[in-house]
């Protein structure tokens, strides 16, 4: 994935200028009278001012989750999270994550040590796949680390949060809604680590794919 120190500054820029300064006048008076990390240059400013495309804050926004832990903390990664979250809720932003190359930063981060981190991929994973038969196309093609890896976490390992589970399992379940390659990989999948029967479910049955997905959250209670 191409660079762009212009818009990863920009998007760090908005981070640090978040709704919580325009909240608190004393904190917004604060950081007035303070030197910000990250300084908004002219560049920058006519970046936003001539309002940067979606395109633009999808990368800006994965290369500040990808960036090292010493340059930006979970708390703005986080943020960065909920912005490329947002942004995906758009069909033709999901389908432009292929042309990006944000599938594999993405699904890299289902591997991340921080459970934060690992329960947003999921999350985000399930946005982009929702009623959306080519992202649900890009996902399969993804191979192992696509719905393998996913079925993995939703199924648990030692000290897997529940919540992070229940996000792989949302990003299961829309995966495989009403696309059958995704339900043979996820069944298939799912009998290698000896859950269900291995059975074929067609992905159309709606009473089928949910009682699936009913047995997968209460595995991820359990576990």
């Amino acid at each position: 994935m191409a660079h762009d120190p212009r818009l990863t500054e920009l998007l760090r820029w908005s981070v640090e200028h978040s709704d919580a300064t325009l909240d608190d006048p004393a904190a917004a008076q604060t950081a007035a009278s303070q030197p910000s990390q990250s300084q908004l240059t002219p560049q920058m400013m006519a970046a936003l001012m001539g309002g940067p495309s979606d395109a633009d804050l999808m990368k800006a926004s994965m290369e500040l989750i990808t960036a090292p832990d010493a340059e930006v903390n979970l708390e703005n990664k986080l943020i960065a999270w909920d912005n490329f979250e947002q942004l995906i809720e758009s069909l033709d932003n999901a389908n432009n994550m292929s042309n990006l190359g944000l599938w594999t930063p993405l699904l890299e981060q289902l591997k991340h040590e921080e459970s934060e981190m690992k329960k947003m991929a999921a999350w985000c994973v399930g946005t982009a796949v929702q009623n959306n038969e080519k992202t649900q196309e890009r996902l399969v093609a993804m191979g192992e680390a696509g719905l393998p890896t996913l079925v993995g976490v939703a199924l648990g390992g030692a000290g897997e949060k529940e919540d992070v589970r229940r996000k792989a399992v949302y990003a299961l379940s829309s995966a495989c809604r009403n696309y059958q390659p995704a339900m043979d990989v996820c069944v298939e999948e799912l009998q290698k680590r000896g859950f269900g029967e291995g059975v074929k479910i067609d992905a159309f049955d709606m009473q089928a794919v949910d009682a699936i997905v009913h047995a997968l959250r209460e595995r991820a209670k359990s576990t």
